[in-house]
């Protein structure tokens, strides 16, 4: 049996056979995936996506969304949408820079300054140009969500230098430019599962991991990993995407509706995502971490040969190039 195959029958078990029977039952349903829990904004707003169509069509189009991992990882959940098994999936760009390049374009480290940095240059012809470059590899590209900050946390001190970090094991998820970045920073780099991140804190399999506030919080890692230093060094967003299969099935009209849908979630996921980062730090806070600014300089000066590395196309360097260029102010 296929690799597919056996996701795609674990999936319909976890979601107590809805691959299976769904498109039977239910034909205007949409399964959905999000690795994060069902209070998480990205969650909330694939919800509200699917209130919206429900209520433009009378109910004909919904969504049943399977939150907090129930049908897998993110890696996971993208490959089963790839073949068809998922109608949507939200997932952060760090998976997808193996399967679509210009991906790698809104993923660097260093790259966005703000997050309305990153807002002018997604909610323009960049974001639409990298949305568009998903359809080879079975997705359409729907909408960008927010994903904030991303810092490092720890075990062992605060970090205010790169030379902090020098032989730290740090995890990162399954993706060559985080590799590649942490490395850079004088750290060891360390991919393994978001969900098993806890436990190697806790067992001193890994001495730090970097995420942004809310992960950092929801998952508890705060109270395994004591210190916390805003070293920001990515703003990379999260990707909402269907899958090509479920796509095609639709009108002309309804394609329509569910790019309208999805865009019209992008602000509410932003208002969410800024409520849960207040939320989050003061959680934290309130905890007794170790919280600390940085500068990113010394930082960011080193990132050059990740860039150089990864930034490896005509096309890619295009999108960045006119990234940087922007303003931040949307």
């Amino acid at each position: 049996m296929k690799r597919r195959d056996l996701l795609a029958g674990a999936a319909a078990l976890a979601a107590g056979g809805a691959l299976a029977g769904c498109r039977s039952r239910l034909a205007g349903t949409f399964l959905a995936a999000d690795a994060q829990p069902a209070d998480y904004p990205t969650s909330q707003a694939v919800e509200w996506m699917g209130r919206y169509l429900e209520q433009r069509t009378g109910g004909r189009l919904s969504i049943k969304l399977y939150a907090g991992a129930q049908l897998g990882s993110e890696t996971e959940t993208l490959e089963i949408a790839g073949f068809g098994g998922l109608d949507i999936v939200r997932v952060n760009l760090a998976p997808l820079n193996s399967i679509a390049p210009l991906t790698i374009a809104a993923s660097l480290p260093f790259l966005f300054r703000s997050a309305d940095h990153l807002h002018r240059a997604l909610d323009g012809e960049v974001g639409d140009e990298i949305l568009a470059s998903m359809r080879p590899h079975g997705l359409i590209g729907l909408a960008f969500y927010d994903s904030g900050a991303r810092s490092f946390y720890n075990t062992l001190r605060p970090i205010r230098t790169p030379a902090d970090m020098r032989a730290m094991k740090i995890r990162v998820p399954g993706s060559d430019l985080y590799v590649a970045m942490v490395n850079a920073l004088g750290a060891n780099a360390v991919p393994i599962a978001y969900g098993e991140v806890y436990q190697g804190l806790a067992q001193g399999v890994i001495d730090g991991a970097e995420n942004n506030w809310p992960s950092f919080e929801s998952a508890r890692h705060f109270e395994v990993a004591p210190y916390y230093s805003l070293t920001r060094h990515l703003l990379t967003p999260e990707m909402l995407a269907m899958s090509v299969t479920a796509w095609d099935r639709l009108t002309g009209s309804d394609r329509a509706l569910v790019r309208e849908a999805a865009q019209a979630s992008v602000p509410v996921m932003r208002q969410l995502w800024n409520a849960r980062v207040e939320k989050a730090r003061s959680t934290v806070l309130a905890a007794g971490v170790a919280v600390n600014e940085v500068d990113i300089a010394p930082f960011s000066a080193l990132m050059r040969p990740v860039w150089d590395t990864f930034v490896s196309t005509p096309e890619q360097a295009s999108l960045v190039r006119r990234i940087v260029a922007m303003g931040d102010d949307a």
